[in-house]
C-alpha cells in the first residue's frame, strides 16, 4: 500500500525517533509498504518519520545511482544491489574527505541544495530479521545512509545549510507545509487549511 509522505513542517520530522523491537506490530507489512511508497515517489530512501512514525527505521534502494557515470565501476556494481533495511541504526564513525552533493528529499519536494558530508561511515544496525550488522560504507552509499539516518535523528537536509540559504528558502518551505506545491505522489501537509 502506498502511504502518504509527510511534508516539511510536520513535527514528526524534527523528533528523535525511538528504537523498536522484533515485536513491533506488522513490521514486515510496514517495510513492504515503505518500499512501495518510496518507489511510487521515485525515491532512493525513505525513513519512518517521513510516513508519520517516530521509530528508528529507514530503507534504501540506491540502484538508480548505479547508472551515474561519476561513480567508479566498483561503486556502480555495489550500488546496483544496494537495497537494505536499517532498524535501530547507530552511526559509529564518520570520516574521510567531505564532499558536496545536491540533495533533495521526498518530504521537501522541489527543493534541492548542496550538502557537504564525510565520504565514509561505519554503522551498526539491525536488518528486517533483527540480525545485527556492523558495516562500513563510502561514497554514494554513505551519502544516502547519512541522509536517511538524519531523519531518525530529527534532522532534515535543510538543517545542514547556512543561515543565509535557509533564509532564502523560507518562503518555499512555508509553501510546502501549506500544500502549495505540485507533487506526483501522495503527501500529507501539516498546515493545509481544511
Amino acid at each position: 500500500m502506498i502511504l502518504p509522505i509527510v511534508a516539511y513542517g510536520d513535527p514528526v520530522l524534527k523528533r528523535l525517533a525511538k528504537d523498536i523491537t522484533s515485536e513491533y506490530p506488522k513490521l514486515d507489512i510496514l517495510i513492504a509498504n515503505m518500499f512501495e511508497t518510496m518507489y511510487a515517489a521515485s525515491g532512493v530512501g525513505l525513513a519512518a518519520p517521513q510516513i508519520g512514525l517516530d521509530i528508528r527505521l529507514f530503507i534504501i534502494d540506491a540502484s538508480p545511482f548505479a547508472e551515474d557515470e561519476e561513480e567508479t565501476e566498483e561503486d556502480r556494481v555495489m550500488l546496483k544491489t544496494f537495497k537494505k533495511v536499517f532498524i535501530n541504526a547507530e552511526i559509529l564513525e564518520e570520516d574521510g574527505d567531505e564532499w558536496a552533493f545536491n540533495e533533495g528529499c521526498l518530504s521537501i519536494p522541489d527543493v534541492r541544495e548542496d550538502v557537504t558530508r564525510p565520504s565514509h561511515l561505519r554503522i551498526r544496525y539491525l536488518d528486517e530479521n533483527f540480525q545485527e550488522h556492523e558495516e562500513e560504507f563510502s561514497g554514494m552509499a554513505a551519502r544516502v545512509i547519512q541522509h536517511e539516518y538524519d531523519h531518525i535523528e530529527g534532522i532534515l537536509f535543510t538543517d545542514h545549510l547556512s543561515p543565509l540559504r535557509k533564509q532564502l528558502l523560507k518562503g518555499r518551505l512555508g509553501n510546502i507545509s501549506k500544500g502549495k506545491v505540485k507533487v506526483e505522489y501522495r503527501m500529507r501537509f501539516p498546515n493545509l487549511k481544511r
